[in-house]
């Protein structure tokens, strides 16, 4: 059997990265492991181009490559062409994040000599330098990005560095600018959203308990997500008398991370916009419903979890599997979570 010959360096590396938020703020810990074993490696990413805002916030990472296909899409013509333009550029490795096979395309068109990835949906082939995911081992997700930045010989689990995104004090003036913000005092930032589902989502009334709380505190409350999320937002103004400001589905993903770089504290279901907030090193409560924190923790030594740890989660679904809505033990994961405990863990907060 031919042997694969294996580079010592790889001096070029292409990440085929994640197409959400959570998972792309957690693949820099790769980035970071990487850097860090060879400071001279140049790191481009594959990804949507949604995404190069935040790439670009993040100091290890020195070009992107736009993925032209939507999630979820197979598109094969599409990555065949970027693949052989690819090959131009003279990657001496590739990993690949996701489990797709789809995923696998690109760099194997792209001739790149390293292609490192789980076995996912029978890359073989695909993928040269293919590892076993052992979730035993590796119960985190960015513990499985990281590895995959290893020797296939290193030690399990691996260590993996916090992910930092780096917000210039330029960039904060400018959105500041924009949105004619007036600064000065606490800011506590909320992410009542959660794209993957109902059963990710603290309850509404909840969020805007807390609102009305810290606004009579002296606090400017901000309310963070997409459009998908101004029905929620409009629920907790509605609740707080508009004593929140906003910006759901008014600002871009570049202009999200630079307002709540400015804020002092955030409460968030686990969501793209929790990581986010944990790699600004912003104190944060997290909130888990049906999700695992085991599984995707915010990565911040200042964040607190917050989880009942009930028998039936985490569960993983998109709505309560028990019981139907309006019945009293609907989602208790989220429901019986007090807004006196999350009060509490705020006032324990430090800001940095």
């Amino acid at each position: 059997m031919k042997k694969t010959l294996i580079p010592d360096f790889a001096g070029k590396i292409l990440i085929v990265g994640p197409s959400w938020v959570g998972d792309m703020v957690m693949a820099q810990s790769l980035f970071i492991t990487l850097k860090e074993r060879q400071p001279d490696c140049r790191i481009d990413v594959l990804a949507p181009a949604w995404t190069f805002s935040l790439l670009a916030r993040m100091p290890e990472v020195a070009g992107t490559v736009a993925m032209p296909l939507a999630h979820g899409q197979f598109g094969l013509p599409e990555r065949v062409r970027l693949g052989r333009k690819l090959r131009a550029e003279g990657y001496d490795r590739a990993i690949v994040l996701p489990n797709s096979w789809k995923s696998a395309i690109v760099p194997w068109i792209a001739k790149i000599p390293l292609r490192t990835g789980y076995i996912g949906e029978c890359r073989w082939g695909l993928l040269n330098d293919v590892r076993r995911l052992d979730k035993t081992l590796l119960p985190m997700t960015v513990q499985r990005f990281v590895a995959l930045g290893l020797p296939k010989n290193a030690p399990l689990p691996p260590a993996y560095p916090m992910p930092s995104i780096a917000v210039t004090r330029e960039r904060q003036q400018a959105v500041a600018d924009k949105f004619r913000l007036v600064l000065g005092g606490p800011i506590l930032a909320l992410c009542p959203g959660a794209e993957y589902g109902p059963a990710k989502r603290w309850p509404a009334s909840r969020f805007a308990e807390l609102a009305r709380i810290k606004a009579g505190e002296g606090w400017q409350v901000w309310l963070f997500g997409s459009g998908k999320d101004r029905t929620i937002a409009e629920q907790i103004n509605r609740e707080t008398g508009g004593v929140c400001l906003d910006f759901t589905g008014r600002t871009s993903l570049a202009e999200a991370v630079d307002l709540m770089s400015l804020a002092t504290a955030v409460v968030s279901n686990d969501s793209g916009l929790m990581h986010v907030a944990s790699a600004l090193n912003k104190p944060v409560i997290a909130l888990y419903g049906s999700s695992d924190p085991g599984f995707t923790p915010p990565l911040n030594a200042r964040a607190k979890v917050v989880s009942l740890h009930l028998p039936c989660a985490p569960c993983f679904k998109r709505t309560c599997p028990l019981y139907p809505a309006g019945h009293p033990e609907h989602a208790r994961c989220l429901t019986g979570i007090r807004t006196e405990r999350v009060l509490q863990m705020l006032d324990e907060a430090r800001p940095g």
